[in-house]
């Protein structure tokens, strides 16, 4: 196992928001000439450590630009309510959409931060009304936040789970129809600890919240993937002092450049 102990801002091009946008997305900022496919998801697709992300391995191989403009721990919310973003993903001759995670959209039970969709903002009275027993100061992460409803009582989180459910779809929809259904969607699975409450990313993602988006869309790309901690897949990262313990999460140099590969021969099939 080898990498780099560099700060984590090493990573070639940095971070950058396009004009209109707040959004930090993966840098460096690129010209939008067409054609150009636009890569649109969180810390996978930005590729958190890595060198040559999948966006650029397809660029690679399509030779085709591919303008990545994923963040890091952005979550569905960050991309459907930045009119900047999905302009540029618009003129795009496909989009590439990450299948991102069902808690961190805001909805009828709680806000979340409108760019770090992982952080929960706000407790709606709908929420507070269904578990009047919480101090909802506690809570700085939607994931804590919806353990800890879950543990509280399985029945009345299982209302939670529907309506959150719901709501990915509706904005899935939304922002599939904003694109005009030129998107390929790309769903990126892998198992946590066993012992935790969500046991697999995307959480709360099932299959029948994908086949209802699948007439909408160009393509789907379904694809099982381990983090670099599991495969010890660190070779060539660009790390900073304190950051071996998070990018055992991440997705290896390895793992990005197969991603982009098996991305490749669906977009090759579309364009």
């Amino acid at each position: 196992m080898s990498y780099e102990t560099k700060s984590a801002g090493a990573l070639s091009g940095g971070t950058c928001c396009y004009a209109g946008s707040r959004l930090p997305v993966r840098g460096p900022l690129r010209e939008l000439k067409s054609p150009y496919i636009a890569f649109l998801g969180g810390t996978e697709v930005f590729g958190r450590f890595v060198k040559t992300p999948m966006s650029d391995v397809g660029e690679s191989l399509l030779k085709r630009t591919c303008v990545n403009l994923a963040a890091v721990n952005a979550g569905l919310d960050a991309f459907a309510s930045d009119g900047a973003l999905l302009a540029i993903a618009r003129q795009a001759e496909l989009a590439v959409v990450q299948v991102l995670g069902a808690q961190n959209v805001s909805n009828r039970y709680y806000r979340v931060h409108p760019r770090r969709n992982d952080r929960f903002l706000q407790a709606q009275p709908a929420l507070k009304t269904l578990f009047p027993e919480v101090d909802y100061t506690e809570f700085h992460f939607n994931k804590h936040l919806l353990t800890s409803l879950q543990a509280l009582s399985e029945e009345r989180f299982a209302q939670v789970r529907q309506h959150l459910q719901d709501a990915w779809v509706d904005r899935m929809t939304q922002m599939i129809a904003e694109l005009q259904g030129r998107v390929v969607l790309l769903w990126l699975r892998y198992d946590l600890n066993g012992t935790a409450a969500f046991t697999q990313e995307p959480v709360l993602v099932e299959r029948s919240m994908i086949q209802a988006l699948e007439d909408r869309v160009e393509g789907l790309v379904e694809i099982d993937v381990s983090p670099a901690g599991l495969v010890d897949d660190f070779d060539g990262m660009i790390l900073g002092d304190l950051d071996f313990p998070a990018a055992q999460h991440m997705l290896g140099p390895k793992e990005q450049a197969r991603i982009g590969c098996l991305l490749a021969e669906t977009l090759q099939e579309l364009l």
